[in-house]
């Protein structure tokens, strides 16, 4: 029921979150599957930050999604456009960090020095809303992304601004098929046997997203999700499940 919930103004320190696991899903168009919950999110947030550093041509991104949020009756501009990148973080009433590579993302972010303004003004007040490599980024760290690593960023600390770990585009196993790699789930295993990595991970499927308004947290879309926490069977999170116990226990 997440994409039900009316859009509250977040409180200090306490995010507005929107993660979606993908932006577009196999017989829809870009956002199509997630408009109402964007509407309904942003209805009562000012114009939105385009963060569009996640591909390489950024005119086109920004250009296409642009268009996209006009059919949504919202306004969006791109933070690669700004000539004061600092202060258009400053002054957003909401983001929306798209996808593609995660790696890229963070490293454009971190190496402008605008990572950590970003932190601030989602945690102070701004409506923050992420696909895929803008989901991965709202986590603790980006270690649980399926991208490539086609750039180097210093560190791969992201914006922290929920206390897990997040995979956007989990699949299942299938258990026909003939691939001998590992699959997504053992991958996120691995992650857990190392002993630094402690924090549960959730894996959302294609068609799912995640709402945070404050303390409360839900799973919305379709598909639902599987929580990975360490020394644990994963779990199944139904869509429209409660799972504001994991800002708890971080």
């Amino acid at each position: 029921m997440g994409e039900e919930m009316s859009a509250l103004a977040p409180p200090a320190s306490r995010p507005a979150l929107l993660l979606l696991s993908s932006s577009t899903i196999h017989g829809r168009g870009y956002l199509d599957h997630a408009e109402r919950a964007i509407r309904d999110f942003l209805a009562s947030a000012g114009p939105v930050l385009f963060v569009p550093y996640a591909l390489h041509d950024r005119d086109a991104y920004a250009d296409k999604t642009c268009r996209r949020f006009a059919r949504m009756g919202l306004e969006l501009s791109s933070l690669h456009a700004a000539s004061d990148p600092r202060e258009a973080i400053a002054s957003a009433s909401a983001f929306f960090a798209g996808g593609g590579n995660t790696f890229r993302l963070l490293r454009e972010l971190a190496g402008r020095g605008l990572l950590e303004p970003m932190r601030e003004r989602v945690r102070s007040g701004a409506f923050y809303v992420g696909s895929s490599a803008g989901t991965n980024l709202a986590g603790p760290t980006i270690r649980t992304t399926n991208d490539m690593p086609i750039v180097s960023p210093v560190s791969l600390d992201s914006l922290g601004l929920v206390p897990f770990q997040l995979n956007p585009h989990y699949v299942d196993a299938d258990p026909a098929s003939t691939h001998m790699g590992e699959t997504r789930e053992e991958r996120i295993r691995q992650f857990h046997e190392e002993p630094e990595n402690r924090a549960p991970v959730l894996a959302l499927r294609e068609s799912a997203w995640l709402r945070r308004d404050g303390e409360a947290l839900r799973v919305g879309g379709e598909g639902g999700a599987r929580l990975f926490e360490a020394g644990r069977p994963p779990r199944e999170v139904p869509a429209a499940a409660d799972i504001s116990f994991l800002l708890r226990n971080p």
